[in-house]
């Protein structure tokens, strides 16, 4: 009897030889890429990883899943990290010292929006990300503004990445077969130049207070960071709802609202 699919760890394990290979082919792995997989499960997509690369390290919170794999690989080829990767520290990985990292994964719907949000903290460590996921978060995720998807999640990840959604998988494809279809998606970090400087938390407080009220108007959401005076100065209409704002037009508010901030003021509450 295999592995029992545990909930508490939002376990889906992907079992689709067809699918499996579209990934790894989406991936494209090379001899000297610095892959982690996140969540390897019973390694479905780690053996095919490897026939194509030396090594990967993998990440993996279940001890009895990490153990198996442990034991099936040599460390000199799969290096198992027990971690919950919500919280582990991705630069802290050798391989991050030296190239830029590679990272893979079926992630567990439960904490993906929490995880993807951990992960963009990384985007300067990374050279790409692939990863299946609930395909209602990977619309989200590039979903253009003024579209019913578009969302903090959108904005905040758009500011880092190039998001594209490669191709659609069926909950048949998995082992149990979760209720709603999934998706595979690439990230792949804007250059530096591409990105605006920015207080991050305070970036992050103008996105999440806007959608946080997205009924409102944008003057009615913002009014405790700034006015419809500032927002006019910036040549966006202050009666638009949050999701008809542009990712580059809250970069645009975020600075503003820093640069308008008496030196002191706690605007981060």
């Amino acid at each position: 009897m295999g592995h029992v699919p545990r909930k508490r760890f939002g376990q889906h394990f992907l079992h689709d030889p067809y699918v499996l290979n579209r990934i790894v082919e989406a991936i494209a792995p090379q001899p000297g890429d610095a892959l982690v997989e996140i969540g390897p499960g019973e390694g479905a997509l780690t053996r095919p990883l490897l026939e194509r690369i030396p090594q990967l390290v993998a990440i993996e919170i279940d001890r009895d899943l990490a153990a198996a794999l442990a034991a099936e690989f040599p460390p000199e080829r799969l290096q198992v990290i027990v971690a919950d990767a919500l919280e582990f520290d991705f630069a802290s990985l050798p391989q991050a010292q030296t190239t830029l990292l590679r990272v893979v994964g079926n992630l567990p719907y439960n904490v993906s929006t929490p995880l993807l949000f951990h992960l963009a903290e990384y985007a300067d460590r990374v050279r790409d990300m692939h990863f299946m996921l609930q395909l209602e978060v990977v619309d989200r995720m590039a979903a253009s503004h003024s579209t019913p998807e578009y969302g903090r999640l959108s904005v905040m990840l758009q500011r880092r990445f190039r998001i594209q959604r490669l191709f659609k998988v069926p909950p048949g494809a998995f082992r149990p077969p979760p209720k709603v279809e999934s998706a595979v998606v690439r990230l792949t970090p804007l250059p530096a130049s591409a990105i605006a400087p920015v207080d991050e938390k305070l970036f992050g407080t103008v996105v999440t207070r806007a959608f946080g009220a997205r009924r409102k108007t944008l003057r009615n959401a913002l009014s405790s960071l700034i006015d419809a005076q500032g927002l006019g100065a910036l040549g966006i209409d202050p009666g638009l709802r949050p999701e008809n704002v542009s990712p580059a037009d809250y970069i645009r508010i975020a600075i503003e609202v820093a640069r308008r901030s008496a030196p002191g003021a706690n605007l981060l509450d």
